[in-house]
């Protein structure tokens, strides 16, 4: 791509991880091969990085990636989601709420994907789709009639109609144009790996929240499972800090007796956790997309699927526009995004929050498993559970 002012892209995405490679694969898949689309990032320069996590995406996020053509071929379904609330030591861990076989089509819960597969994906199909791949940040942005000025290292430019960042949590975009958060850290660490055990997952996943944290088991192919373990930060930091043994004890004594003997199958890693919620979404001819605009305690596995949910609904909106013969980056078009998020979002993570807090508070635990027994009770609530957290 050429780096001077007169190259004009039709929208220019900061941020070539999944969320920005979906959003530029989804806008061709909308408008066809003559839209201009560039994908910005120094880390496309350079090799990926090992990567211990993996997401787990619901039925509307598993349409929008095979429509563009990235589904991975190694998704593993999810049959069900199994929830216990007890103490570290307990020697039974009783189920409180068990979801699963709740889909009206008989389709799985969801699928795990790695994310280190799933970037690699999308950038084989990024180039065959001929998206523009900039190794470079955009330093600068300026809004102008009708385009968006981009500023490269070395003083290079490239104009676009719109900008979408999908920069990050710390977006540097969003910082630029000084749209506020309301943010806070909480004080849990997430320590992730991929595991091996004895015991067959059968396709289950399992979320034991535990005093320090939720520990999550989630089903990867074969006799492995994904591990999201929340831990307070300073244990979370003694066990980042252990050697593979004992990170390997410390999480057989959280997973109970039903995986039997653990060991590792991936790297591992630690995470702080935090919540962000930006103020506003949208900017003069800008869009916040994903982390940039939202992160939420990885309790529920909505993250990335919130992020999916803001792609199908920026890459529509844009192609609805641009067949009207609009300006896909006019106030008037992005309103529309903003009005179709900001509900959802918004919902999503202030539940989160307050479902972190619930099971974080002492005292509340003979309250939150009667709740929990009452919903495991009652099938038509949990059908719409389950339609929720798939998307449907």
């Amino acid at each position: 791509m050429s780096r001077g002012a007169s190259q004009t892209l039709d929208v220019a995405i900061a941020g070539a991880g999944p969320t920005g490679l979906t959003l530029a694969l989804a806008l061709k898949a909308e408008l066809g091969p003559s839209v201009r689309v560039g994908v910005f990032d120094p880390a496309l320069g350079r090799a990926l990085p090992r990567d211990a996590r993996a997401s787990m995406i619901a039925a509307d996020g598993r349409r929008l990636l095979e429509r563009i053509g990235a589904w991975p071929d190694d998704a593993a379904p999810v049959a069900g989601l199994r929830i216990t609330d007890s103490r570290l030591e307990a020697a039974v861990r009783p189920t409180f709420l068990e979801l699963g076989e709740a889909r009206a089509d008989g389709a799985p819960f969801a699928h795990m994907v790695f994310d280190a597969a799933l970037r690699t994906r999308l950038l084989e199909r990024a180039r065959a789709a001929e998206v523009g791949l900039v190794a470079q940040p955009i330093e600068s942005h300026l809004g102008e009639r009708g385009r968006m000025r981009l500023g490269l290292p070395n003083g290079g430019e490239v104009a676009a109609r719109l900008l979408a960042a999908a920069d990050g949590a710390g977006s540097p975009i969003r910082a630029r144009e000084r749209i506020q958060t309301y943010a806070f850290a909480y004080d849990q660490t997430a320590l992730v790996a991929t595991l091996a055990h004895e015991a067959p997952h059968r396709g289950v996943a399992v979320q034991h929240f535990l005093p320090g944290g939720p520990f999550a088991m989630l089903p990867l192919g074969g006799d492995v499972s994904s591990l999201v373990w929340s831990e307070r930060r300073p244990e979370a930091e003694r066990i980042a800090q252990a050697d593979d043994e004992t990170f390997l004890r410390e999480a057989e004594r959280r997973a109970g007796p039903d995986y039997g003997r653990l060991s590792l199958a991936g790297p591992r890693g630690a995470f702080p956790l935090r919540f962000v919620l930006a103020r506003r979404f949208v900017g003069s001819r800008l869009a916040l997309v994903g982390d940039a605009g939202h992160v939420v305690h990885p309790l529920a596995g909505q993250g990335f699927n919130l992020a999916l949910r803001d792609v199908a609904a920026l890459s529509r909106i844009v192609a609805d526009a641009a067949r009207a013969g609009e300006d896909i980056g006019s106030d008037a078009v992005l309103d529309n995004y903003e009005s179709a998020r900001r509900f959802e979002v918004a919902s999503v993570a202030t539940a989160t929050d307050a479902l972190y807090r619930l099971f974080a508070a002492p005292g509340t635990r003979a309250l939150r498993d009667v709740g929990m027994g009452l919903v495991d009770r009652a099938p038509a609530l949990k059908r719409r559970i389950v339609a929720a957290a798939s998307g449907l």
